[in-house]
């Protein structure tokens, strides 16, 4: 669809109706109610928790009292009476304390639909990112070995949400760091080694505990013999080791980055740890440096950790970074006993860079075994760059793998793991992607391969591209009724624009209608949030309810979509069936999921 990403984004109706309060806010204080200067951002105009009580809400008499120095419900009233004078509001209430319920003119929606019919999948599109540049860091496996279902949800959740901060008006960076500076990857170089040895003929036997058993490994081997011959066999580990460890991580990369196309994942950035502490290039000793020169950076001995151990204490005279300045609960070491680096200072060294690199605005995603590592990466930020960064942590929990009922135990040590490839080949990448989505990031996921093939409403990622299907289909029917219907989005969009939307009346059509259009403020709400699980809801709730009123169609002939008697009435639901489709289409594009025309 040629009008997806270079249409400039529209004013929503909720971002529409925010600046009318907050004008009306302003007239007051020229009335001096307040004094003035006082700051509007604090306003919100958001669906009431109850849809009983009118269609938006606002707590601007709530946020406002204090400074006009009058009751929150004194102050609201003068504010409903102002509101009772606004073209788009039918209806003014007062609740409780102070908030503000309206109830918006039936035109408002209809008119909103035309926006939708103008737009199509651009619809949504948001400002609020003002063109800022974002750092998404996601994924980051250790290369040694294919992805695995453990991986998936972290890769599926980052680039999701790197999908909708982009339509969110944000600039945004894919970014993977590599560990290739562990020892896990020197143990990878051995298992490596041993599949050269087995390519040049020798017996090898089972792999030895504590090396990477898994075949993925034989092909390395195989290079490794093709490439050298039985040269490396007679050198010693030290003379082989960096060269077998750099083919196997290359290797092991391009496996990594093939599992993550299948997904459709592509990053812009791959950054090397090893690059960090390259010779006569350290760039940890240089942020050492500049840390120490801020003060930031200290000898000392700590305190016994207090309830469960934490894993870096040593009880010595150590380098210190001093973290509590920066809201940690403890000062952190960044250099072993044996001299080499702790993990975090070579990782305060990579967002160092991220911060010389331009980016004040990052976002991490952690896998569930490394929430305790949050405060310290957080501060590690506000250190290196003065405060003037942001750190946004997102946790991904566990995936628990179901087959038949029963759980796939995984583990990469031993080589028995269901690999992320294995998976998608199994059900497909759209599936993957939306129910890894379908659950906020940070509860645990069963994720059922039985119950993603289903097509019924039980699975989400079937009823959603199932809306999206059936919309086309409702179109496919009508041109036996109306031949003129367009086949092309951009032309049929523009032909259904001069329909009589305003006739649109019925409860089920209205409640559709203001589904539709929750759907650019659902966008900015969960971009501010970074939580792209609120896209798939709300698209699954939108495909119930397109659904449903399918279904009243059926048995209430008035209500369906192609009345062969009106043709008037014909258009302007086939309107209303064109927003669902190009909403469900564009919501289905930020999480990277496709939107079919039919299913098979």
């Amino acid at each position: 669809m040629s009008d997806k990403s270079d249409k400039p984004a529209s004013q929503h109706l909720f971002a529409d109706a925010l600046v009318r309060v907050q004008a009306i806010c302003a007239a007051l204080a020229a009335e001096g109610q307040w004094p003035a200067g006082v700051d509007f951002s604090r306003i919100v105009v958001e669906p009431p928790r109850d849809a009983s009580h009118g269609d938006m809400a606002t707590n601007a008499a709530m946020v406002l009292a204090k400074d006009a120095k009058v009751k929150p419900r004194d102050l609201a009233d003068k504010i409903a009476e102002k509101l009772r004078a606004d073209d788009l509001v039918d209806a003014v209430g007062v609740a409780g304390p102070g908030f503000i319920n309206l109830t918006l003119k039936p035109q408002v929606w209809a008119n909103e639909l035309l926006t939708m019919l103008r737009e199509g999948v651009s619809y949504g599109k948001s400002t609020l990112g003002r063109g800022a540049k974002v750092n998404v860091e996601y994924v980051s496996a250790n290369p040694t070995g294919p992805m695995h279902v453990g991986h998936c949800r972290g890769a599926v959740f980052g680039d999701a949400l790197c999908g909708l901060l982009e339509f969110a008006g944000y600039d945004v960076t894919r970014e993977y760091y590599i560990n290739d500076a562990g020892a896990q990857v020197d143990v990878l170089a051995r298992s490596a080694f041993l599949r050269y040895l087995e390519a040049l003929g020798d017996i090898i036997g089972e792999i030895p505990e504590g090396l990477y058993p898994g075949d993925y490994l034989v092909p390395v081997g195989q290079a490794l013999a093709a490439e050298h011959g039985d040269k490396l066999k007679a050198m010693p580990d030290t003379a082989w080791l960096p060269t077998v460890r750099a083919k196997a991580i290359a290797m092991m990369m391009d496996m990594i980055k093939g599992d993550l196309a299948a997904l459709n994942i592509r990053h812009d950035v791959f950054f090397s740890e090893r690059s960090l502490i390259e010779t006569g290039n350290n760039k940890v000793t240089e942020t050492i440096d500049f840390l120490r020169a801020k003060g930031d950076i200290y000898e000392g001995r700590l305190p016994p950790p207090k309830g469960k151990p934490v894993e870096d204490y040593e009880d010595r005279i150590q380098t210190l970074f001093r973290a509590t300045a920066y809201g940690d609960d403890v000062d952190r070491p960044l250099i072993k006993s044996d001299g080499s680096y702790t993990y975090f200072a070579s990782d305060i060294a990579y967002h160092k860079n991220k911060v010389d690199r331009g980016f004040l605005d990052m976002i991490d995603v952690f896998g569930a075994d490394h929430g305790g590592y949050i405060k310290r990466m957080q501060a590690a930020v506000k250190g290196v760059s003065g405060g003037k960064a942001a750190l946004d942590i997102k946790v991904v929990q566990l995936v628990r793998l179901l087959r038949a009922g029963e759980q796939v135990r995984m583990s990469k040590r031993s080589g028995d793991f269901v690999t992320l490839r294995e998976v998608v080949d199994e059900v497909g990448s759209d599936a993957v992607r939306f129910m890894m989505l379908f659950r906020k990031n940070d509860a645990l996921l069963d994720f059922d391969l039985a119950k993603v093939l289903e097509q019924s409403k039980d699975n989400p990622v079937f009823y959603v591209q199932y809306g999206h299907a059936r919309g086309h289909s409702i179109f496919k029917n009508a041109r036996e009724v109306v031949p003129e219907l367009p086949e092309d989005d951009e032309e049929r969009r523009a032909w259904l624009g001069s329909a009589l939307v305003e006739r649109l009346t019925d409860p089920a059509e209205m409640d559709l209608l203001k589904r539709l259009a929750l759907y650019p403020r659902i966008i900015e709400a969960a971009a501010a949030a970074h939580e792209p699980h609120r896209i798939a809801f709300y698209l699954y709730d939108l495909a119930s309810e397109f659904h449903a009123l399918w279904t009243k169609g059926r048995d209430l002939p008035y209500l369906r979509f192609i009345m062969t008697n009106d043709a008037e009435i014909t258009r302007a639901r086939l309107a209303m069936v064109q927003g669902v489709v190009s909403v469900l289409a564009s919501g289905l594009a930020v999480l990277g999921v496709h939107a079919p025309t039919e299913m098979r």
